[in-house]
């Protein structure tokens, strides 16, 4: 995968850098930066169609360009998720196996233990009183 990144990236630089160049080449209407190429070679050597050529020139490689742009940020979005996917596999191995933890054991309290100090034994206070026991009369 980085293999192919590192190959698609060489062809965008080399796809940018073209481009850079034929827009330059182009004639503006006031022969701007086209007439520092030397004015009419360009229609010496592409012919008396030159900004039809370069016109069409420049949009393919617009396309390429964005056609390229597009793969590189899917193969960059896809390489960063590798190790996400890796994480998430691993999570779900975690939260399908079972727990193999012991519960926490209970706190066992000692008879001599103040009823203050465990949490555990109920205070008379707060135990419900017996019930009344109903007497027969005879």
């Amino acid at each position: 995968m980085n293999l192919l990144i590192s190959l698609m990236l060489v062809f965008f630089v080399l796809v940018a850098l073209l481009m850079v160049l034929v827009i330059l080449m182009q004639r503006p209407k006031s022969e701007g930066l086209g007439a520092a190429f030397g004015g009419a070679v360009t229609e010496n050597i592409f012919g008396a169609q030159t900004t039809n050529v370069l016109v069409k020139f420049t949009t393919w490689l617009a396309g390429i360009f964005f056609a390229l742009t597009f793969g590189l940020s899917v193969l960059y979005a896809h390489r960063g998720t590798g190790g996400e996917s890796a994480f998430r596999r691993e999570l779900m191995k975690q939260q399908a196996a079972p727990a193999t933890s012991p519960a926490p054991a209970k706190t066992q309290t000692s008879p001599v233990s103040s009823p203050a100090s465990s949490p555990n034994q109920a205070s008379p206070a707060s135990s419900p009183a017996p019930a009344a026991q109903p007497t027969a009369t005879p």
